[in-house]
């Protein structure tokens, strides 16, 4: 395939998200011919209140033998109660379902790197300044087959 002489290359700051779907498929495609993995699926744990708004919850993703998880959040007058903890294990819990044998995450030293460590979760990357006068944790858990631990 040829690349076009002079390619229209723009910057956007509110994509369209079907473009921005378009890349991650592409991305997906790539990976699953490069590794054989084509088990990646989509994940989404939560809590809601009795008219269904949305208290907390925690998104990501499973591939390749690994949980991955993007966000975790819990309403800020919730935070505490065990709300997180619960999102957590629930999460964990279907990655385990699902096959992995590993979460992961990241998180930056003002939200709860010290959460997820009394979680089981490890620190092993720092990126530090980032943002500016803050760091950047990537931690990793083991998922045992539930009932191990």
């Amino acid at each position: 395939m040829s690349m076009p002489d002079d390619p229209n290359i723009t910057i956007e700051d509110a994509p369209d998200r079907a473009d921005t779907d378009f890349l991650s498929e592409q991305i997906y495609a790539y990976n699953v011919a490069q590794t054989g993995y084509a088990d990646g699926r989509s994940l989404a744990v939560f809590a809601r209140d009795a008219a269904g708004a949305i208290l907390g919850g925690a998104s990501g993703f499973t591939w390749g033998g690994a949980l991955f998880i993007e966000y975790l959040w819990v309403r800020d007058d919730l935070r505490g109660s065990g709300y997180g903890a619960r999102l957590l294990a629930a999460a964990e819990a279907e990655g385990r379902r699902r096959g992995a044998t590993v979460a992961l995450l990241d998180t930056h030293s003002f939200q709860a790197p010290g959460f997820y460590q009394r979680h089981g979760y490890t620190i092993y990357a720092t990126a530090e300044d980032l943002p500016r006068g803050h760091r950047k944790f990537f931690l990793r858990k083991p998922l045992t087959p539930e009932g191990a631990e």
